[in-house]
């Protein structure tokens, strides 16, 4: 997959509160993940006509919004894997607590034979350049870091069909392009994310594959 550089303008860092702020996240991350706790009338406001817009919130021990950053592209955001977009050319979001499989997978229904990465990286291209805003929260740890763990959600507004805000994370599992990571003991890192997958496995994505059920 080639990945083209943006010509992306900061467009400005501010400190606030947000209302609402919900437990989402396991604990190594608590930010909330469910759609439900997003404000969607502001996430709306922040759409700008001809440009994808990034606005990342990060968050105290207290769940307060400390600062926020906001970014325009007119090209859009770049996946560089299934779990990773590039904001500029110093900074990544990484979607905390999922993996694509192992190895390689066929989907029939979708036309994919090909590298579980492959698949997972394409998957979140689309739900990126559909996008006309991304939003998404860290904690406040993350603000200097090169890849910096987080949740974001998607506003997709297609006139006359479709006007929705949506958890990224849920929906690349839910279409079977990720799954869910767990940690050594073998417990979920995003338990939150337990019913998206369920739907997954249902025959969607990697799942529609045998080998992948058995890993």
């Amino acid at each position: 997959m080639g990945i083209r550089k943006n010509k992306i303008s900061n467009i400005g860092i501010f400190c606030c509160s947000l209302v609402g702020f919900a437990t989402g996240l396991a604990s190594a991350l608590a930010i909330p993940a469910r759609a439900a706790s997003v404000d969607e009338a502001y996430v709306r406001s922040l759409a700008a006509p001809g440009k994808s817009v990034l606005v990342i919130e990060y968050y105290d021990g207290q769940k307060s919004v400390v600062a926020r950053k906001g970014f325009a592209s007119s090209s859009g955001f770049q996946a560089v894997s299934g779990t990773d977009f590039k904001v500029d050319n110093k900074t990544a979001i990484h979607l905390y607590g999922l993996e694509p499989c192992n190895g390689e997978m066929v989907n029939r229904a979708e036309g994919f034979a090909g590298r579980c990465d492959v698949f997972a990286a394409e998957q979140l291209a689309i739900k990126l350049k559909a996008a006309k805003v991304l939003y998404c929260r860290a904690f406040v740890s993350e603000q200097a870091a090169p890849t910096q763990d987080a949740t974001c959600f998607g506003y997709y507004h297609f006139p006359g069909t479709l006007d929705t805000i949506d958890n990224i994370e849920e929906q690349l599992v839910s279409l079977g392009a990720l799954r869910l990571a767990k940690k050594s003991d073998g417990a979920l890192l995003r338990p939150d994310l337990a019913a998206a997958e369920k739907i997954g496995r249902g025959g969607f994505g990697m799942w529609a594959d045998p080998r992948v059920k058995g890993q």
